[in-house]
């Protein structure tokens, strides 16, 4: 199973970015999907998630609002739309993948199987 994040880059304070990770080996239409971030001399924290068929999304309430997770089971592809960017919002970005099928979300890290080497978005302000 690979996951490939990208997508990520230097950015400056309100634009956007959209993350990608596609993924092989896995059987995509039927896993929960993640993303979550590490900043520098930060633990590693849940950003958002999507169960298996897009019915169900779950944000952290420090993007809520401006970041948009979204699937494309055609193309074993999640991606993570980052409007209105903020410089706290630097960090190294990690695709996640769950096994199981579920009709909930997991925010949480030890619920996920599968990790994406991870992208690094950087903010300016």
């Amino acid at each position: 199973v690979q996951l490939q994040a990208s997508g990520g880059g230097l950015v400056q304070t309100g634009d956007s970015l959209r993350l990608s990770c596609a993924t092989s080996g896995l059987t995509f239409k039927f896993s929960g999907m993640g993303w979550f971030r590490q900043a520098p001399g930060k633990e590693r924290e849940f950003v958002s998630a999507i169960n298996w068929n897009g019915g169900a999304t779950y944000y952290a309430d420090s993007v809520k609002g401006r970041f948009t997770i979204s699937r494309d089971n055609a193309k074993n592809t999640v991606y993570l739309q980052m409007n209105a960017l903020k410089p706290e919002d630097t960090a190294v970005y990690y695709c996640a993948a769950e096994r199981r099928r579920r009709q909930d979300v997991s925010t949480r890290e030890n619920e996920y199987d599968y990790w994406g080497q991870g992208t690094l978005v950087t903010v300016s302000s």
